[in-house]
Formats: C-alpha cells, sequence, structure tokens
C-alpha cells in the first residue's frame, strides 16, 4: 500500500545516513563544526545589512528576550500564519 511504500522509500533514501539535530553551534563536537560550518572550502559567507528601525528591535526583543509572556503572547498570536514548521 502507499504507506509501505512511503516507509520503503524512506529507508532506503536514509541508508548509511546519520542525522543529527542541535540547537545550536555549542552542542557539535570540533570535527562537526569544522564540517558543517567552518570549512572554508565548504562555507558560504553572506553579509547582511538592515537599516535599524524600532519595530524591528521591537520583534527582535520580543523573540529572542529575557521575557518569556511577551515572546508566548507574540507566538500564540501568530500560531496560525506559520506555514513551514521544524519539529
Amino acid at each position: 500500500g502507499p504507506i509501505d511504500l512511503c516507509e520503503a522509500v524512506r529507508a532506503r533514501g536514509t541508508e548509511g545516513a546519520v542525522i543529527s539535530r542541535y540547537k545550536g553551534l555549542g552542542e557539535m563536537n570540533p570535527e562537526q563544526l569544522w564540517e558543517t560550518t567552518l570549512d572554508p572550502d565548504h562555507r558560504t559567507l553572506l553579509q547582511v545589512r538592515m537599516e535599524h528601525s524600532d519595530e524591528e528591535e521591537l520583534l527582535f526583543c520580543t523573540v529572542m528576550g529575557d521575557l518569556v509572556e511577551p515572546r508566548k503572547l507574540f507566538i500564540t498570536k501568530h500560531a496560525v500564519e506559520v506555514t513551514n514548521i521544524d519539529i
């Protein structure tokens, strides 16, 4: 059936692969960090510039700041707009 087919394709596609997830670069060992991020032969550095505005500052402080309640309210308010989420 279709479910068996999907499982077979997934199993075949991940043969020999190791999938690891990290919340941040500080969780990687030095070899993994070099391979995925620091090796100049395999990395791409992009410079991003943005004009600083009060609205962007408020959004950044809400999402990344120390206060939990404003972040929770923001997530609750905008949760229905999410179209791509990595769990």
